[in-house]
């Protein structure tokens, strides 16, 4: 039952995670370079709460670095597409998309691909999944932004595919704290090599940006540590 209870809580981190990506996108933009500031600041922040948790132990093995590049990659994607989506649905509407898609890509990927097995309550909540999606879209009225909606359902989800992967495989890895620092350190890097080659924003980082980084990068990285324990 605890594993259960790891899940838990990490989801409620989920939930309020949404929160910063909101604040920072109104105090700061939606661009190319903010997703960019956003990724690298919140994954820093995240990195350095991480090593604390570690004991500032760093791991490496050449298959936990290259998931942690592929998740890396699919984070930074993730923000962008939350950024974007963020600058034209509500709070309410875009956690739907993410939490929605995070729960039904996994658990198709675990029936059809890791062998689980498909019980009659499973199959009663992915249905229930589909019809509170269906239900939601119905609701927006906007017509613009689909793309985003679909990428924040699609790269949340594969999120947590990319997590089973890793740790299903049989190749030598790290702990979980050891790869969640590696996917930090790659955001990270990605994020701060490529920002020098994008223009300035008009947007200048305050306060308010800064903790919402913050607070998303520990709440996202811890959370997603917990998920990797459970």
């Amino acid at each position: 039952m605890i594993y259960y209870g790891i899940v838990a809580v990490a989801v409620t981190m989920f939930s309020i995670q949404f929160l910063f990506n909101q604040i920072f996108e109104k105090s700061y933009g939606n661009g190319m370079r903010a997703m960019l500031v956003f990724s690298g600041g919140s994954n820093l922040a995240g990195l350095i709460v991480l090593l604390i948790i570690n004991k500032f132990n760093f791991e490496f093995t050449p298959f936990s670095l290259l998931m942690a590049i592929l998740s890396a990659l699919n984070m930074m994607a993730y923000n962008y597409c939350s950024l974007k989506a963020l600058g034209k649905i509500n709070l309410s509407l875009f956690s739907v998309f993410a939490m929605l898609g995070g729960m039904a890509l996994p658990f198709a990927v675990g029936i059809l691909f890791f062998n689980e097995e498909l019980t009659l309550g499973k199959s009663i909540c992915f249905i229930i999944i589909l019809a509170s999606l269906f239900l939601t879209v119905k609701k927006d009225n906007s017509k613009s932004g689909y793309i985003y909606y679909a990428g924040i359902f699609v790269l949340n989800g594969l999120s947590g595919v990319l997590s089973t992967v890793f740790q299903s495989s049989d190749y030598e890895k790290t702990s979980a704290e050891g790869y969640s620092i590696l996917i930090a350190v790659c955001c990270c890097v990605f994020s701060f090599a490529v920002l020098p080659f994008f223009k300035t924003d008009k947007a200048k980082l305050n306060i308010k940006a800064c903790m919402s980084m913050a607070g998303y990068g520990i709440l996202s990285r811890v959370a997603n540590l917990l998920l990797l324990i459970a």
